[in-house]
């Protein structure tokens, strides 16, 4: 049987079942692992184990058992203490232990970059307890942002615009983050003209960069995504040099997600996932290498001659209004019939409230028009309880 290097996945949602299909595809062999069965990348794995990752020995055990050539983190809450200990011993975390660290809370990468880098960012400070929460909020002002430590797709952010929001917010973040802390960021909410993904490719021959892609969203999860999204030179120059600054200071090969926001004359830092980007689902129709072939590429170590978008393309998640045990996707049919789109079904096992089923991917002759085809085809598609 073919015998190719071995990559392990920690967490296997839909960007990650990208991950491993594309992995496959350069003959690596697979192992996905996440907290629930079924998960979509172990849908096409070669194997899988589920394990509570947030523990360190349970963590341990499937990497010594497994022995992978590449531990590939695909969301936040993990072990990463633990990742450091496996890295001091020879085992390479992508893209590094200490980036999965850093950026598996909001505190971390945010001081990393405000108070390290010096990159332009939100004004922010942290609050442990209510108490210091509402103090925060006060001296932050009206409106600011409100986000738990760790989360992921935006769980627990919220806006909070007055004194009468400060218990709604406070409970929103309490309620979305990943692990039973208290502690929280509170935001300078910043007016913008518009917000990006600058997917930032660090490679064996040097950094590249994708072109800026647009996205909207909502309660911090994106609603969608466009690629590419309209820039002045200045504007793209700057971005390309913050998230070139923060990439360097995290290290290690493979693609970054680099958030910032655009404003008239200044742009701000906001996050980085060192990882595909689940606005990036839009390079899967808009550029030569999606961001998961371009990840695997740059990990495994393989050439990246040129990264450019072959036409205009637009995505919009469909997301789940309720918990439901059994469910199918209905509509498929009828949103295929839009020219030049596609659908991705994640089939993940159960629906939960806000939960990313499915994206549809979209092609135009502009960028509108892509927009457009994707919004057409989501309309057509609708979550149905058996």
């Amino acid at each position: 049987m073919l015998k190719g290097k071995k990559l392990l996945l920690l967490g296997s949602g839909e960007l990650g079942k990208e991950v491993i299909i594309e992995a496959q595809r350069l003959g690596i062999d697979t192992v996905a692992v996440d907290r629930y069965d079924q998960a979509p990348a172990m849908q096409v794995a070669h194997r899988s184990y589920v394990i509570d990752m947030l523990d360190r020995q349970a963590l341990r055990d499937v990497v010594e058992r497994e022995k992978p050539d590449l531990i590939v983190p695909e969301i936040e809450a993990i072990a990463t203490a633990e990742l450091v200990k496996l890295e001091d011993e020879g085992y390479r975390v992508i893209p590094t232990a200490r980036a999965a660290q850093l950026t598996m809370d909001r505190e971390g990468i945010r001081r990393l970059a405000s108070e390290t880098l010096g990159v332009p960012t939100a004004g922010y400070q942290f609050a442990d307890t209510y108490e210091q929460f509402v103090l925060a909020a006060r001296e932050m002002g009206f409106p600011c942002v409100v986000k738990p430590l760790m989360s992921s797709s935006g769980k627990g952010q919220s806006v909070c615009r007055s004194e009468e929001d400060l218990d709604r917010c406070w409970t929103i973040a309490m309620e979305g983050g990943r692990v039973q802390q208290m502690r929280v960021i509170v935001e300078e909410f910043i007016t913008f003209e518009s917000e990006i993904t600058l997917l930032t490719v660090r490679t064996v021959n040097g950094t590249m960069f994708c072109a800026p892609i647009g996205h909207i969203q909502k309660d911090g999860d994106y609603i969608e995504s466009w690629q590419p999204h309209e820039m002045t030179d200045a504007q793209i120059e700057e971005a390309k040099r913050i998230a070139n600054t923060v990439t360097d200071a995290l290290g290690g090969y493979g693609v970054f997600g680099v958030e910032l926001f655009l404003s008239q004359d200044k742009v701000y830092f906001s996050e980085v996932s060192p990882r595909p980007h689940d606005t990036g689902l839009v390079t899967l129709v808009s550029q030569n290498l999606s961001e998961f072939a371009l990840h695997v590429r740059a990990i495994l170590g393989y050439p990246i001659p040129e990264i450019y978008v072959t036409t205009p393309g637009a995505s919009r998640p469909l997301k789940a209004e309720a918990e439901l045990a059994e469910y199918r996707v209905e509509g498929v049919e009828e949103a295929l019939s839009i020219p030049n789109t596609q659908v991705r079904v994640f089939g993940k096992p159960v629906t939960k409230a806000g939960r990313r089923m499915a994206v549809t991917l979209s092609t135009g002759s502009s960028v509108s028009e892509a927009r457009e085809r994707a919004k057409q085809a989501l309309d057509k598609l609708h979550i149905i309880g058996e």
